[in-house]
């Protein structure tokens, strides 16, 4: 069960903050990530919608020697799919608007991960499918429900950064991101439900 934000009031409705307040942290070899904790106000009754009316799937990956179940439920909306919620159009819009400039093109794609407790996780991976394989390209998550940490680090190995992501904050992994993997590790910590919601562009996965 989610334990809601004392500084989320849903009471208030969902509601944008300022894009132009995001703070951007250089990264190498040309990568970047902006973060703007909170960009999404009133989020935990989002979560509840999306928790509800989202069809989430689990699904089950060849590990070594046998099939083992993916440790959350997912969801993907192509550039095609009728989003779940409005507040998500609305988010998808503000982003592609913002970034217009610098992107080039809009956000068009939004898969969903469900991470039901602290059990779920997903391991170091990079968003290098499809056109990201080679081109400079963003990745804009919305994090809502229960705040949990997501690890990056340069592919390959080497030190990694830690941001704490949860009730409406947003994270925007571009330039060449593709050089840096992500994770999202399990917790020991008891730890309430999380949505993932990201955000791409033609053509990536």
């Amino acid at each position: 069960m989610l334990q809601p934000s004392l500084f989320d009031d849903s009471a208030l409705g969902a509601e944008l903050g300022e894009l132009n307040a995001l703070t951007r942290t250089p990264l190498t070899q040309g990568a970047w990530v902006d973060t703007a904790p909170g960009w999404l106000s009133g989020s935990d009754a989002l979560f509840e919608r999306l928790v509800d009316t989202v069809p989430w799937r689990s699904e089950r990956r060849q590990m070594y020697d046998r099939v083992v179940d993916v440790p959350r439920l997912v969801s993907f909306y192509d550039e095609r799919a009728p989003l779940p919620d409005s507040m998500l159009v609305t988010s998808r819009d503000s982003l592609s608007a913002h970034y217009a400039r610098e992107l080039g093109e809009a956000f068009v794609t939004s898969g969903l991960c469900y991470y039901r407790d602290g059990h779920d996780s997903v391991a170091w991976h990079g968003d290098d499918t499809g056109r990201s394989r080679t081109e400079d390209t963003m990745v804009a998550i919305l994090s809502l429900g229960a705040a949990r940490s997501l690890l990056l680090r340069p592919r390959g190995g080497g030190s990694s950064l830690r941001f704490t992501l949860g009730h409406g904050d947003l994270l925007v992994m571009g330039g060449s991101c593709r050089t840096w993997e992500h994770c999202v590790p399990k917790s020991k910590r008891p730890t309430g439900p999380r949505i993932s919601v990201q955000f791409r562009t033609r053509g990536v996965r």
